[in-house]
């Protein structure tokens, strides 16, 4: 790794955390540079992604503190399914072939677009919709299934959380990022811990887009509090869509 490749992999690292802060989506971000710019397999990528990130969702959920006070019961609640579900998940990457992850990845992608692009039904559905809809017991449920999904590829996860909590949760939008930033860091931090034990992580990749993942994720949850982020997020959904399209391509041809 060239000192070129380390501020490259520290500015990735600073825009997809700030984006996930911001809208969501960031690994649309990180993913595609470490396969396709640094030439990285997928499988490794993913897992080193989920690495790199981790800082910038804890400092994400740092940047939104002030907003947990009102929902911090929930955390609680939801930390033991995130932690399991987050196992399950980097424990189905570890038993995934290089082949079949390189030709589930598409899908993958296209998922984390779609759930960017409908972003706006979702915070909708936190506005109107009539909390409780379903029991707590049943939102637990639905957060280690989130949390799997984080666990094995974790791109549109953030959104995913957001849409679940509206079922069962009070709290503001913020209040409810507040949550998702910190379940989000859980989920980040024990699937990592299973992916560099199996040896899954390309460190020396890792620790520059960490930097820049901090940096970007503390930086941009504050910045978030003042910034309408929908510009941003039809943006990163547009690029998600065409990553697809290149992804099939790479896979088919």
């Amino acid at each position: 790794m060239t000192p070129t490749d380390a501020v490259l992999l520290f500015a990735t690292g600073a825009v997809a955390s700030g984006i996930n802060s911001v809208a969501g989506g960031g690994s649309l971000i990180s993913f595609p540079y470490l396969t396709l710019g640094m030439g990285i397999g997928d499988r490794v990528a993913n897992a080193t992604n989920a690495v790199g990130l981790f800082p910038g969702s804890f400092a994400g959920g740092l940047g939104f503190i002030k907003q947990l006070s009102q929902t911090a019961r929930h955390l609680k609640t939801l930390a033991v399914p995130t932690i399991l579900g987050s196992l399950c998940g980097a424990a189905l990457l570890l038993n995934t072939s290089d082949k079949s992850f390189k030709t589930i990845v598409p899908f993958l992608i296209l998922l984390a677009a779609l759930l960017l692009w409908f972003q706006p039904k979702v915070k909708a559905m936190l506005a109107r919709a009539n909390h409780h809809v379903i029991p707590v017991w049943a939102g637990i449920v639905l957060q280690f299934l989130v949390a799997c999904y984080g666990g094995y590829f974790g791109a549109g996860m953030g959104i995913m959380m957001l849409a679940t909590f509206a079922l069962y949760m009070d709290g503001t939008t913020h209040e409810l990022n507040a949550v998702k930033n910190w379940l989000g860091s859980i989920i980040n931090l024990f699937c990592s811990l299973v992916f560099v034990s199996k040896g899954l992580v390309m460190t020396p990749e890792a620790y520059p887009l960490a930097c820049g993942g901090f940096a970007g994720g503390f930086l941009a949850a504050r910045w978030s509090l003042r910034v309408d982020p929908d510009k941003m997020r039809r943006w990163i959904a547009v690029y998600g869509f065409v990553m697809t399209g290149y992804y099939i391509w790479r896979t088919t041809f």
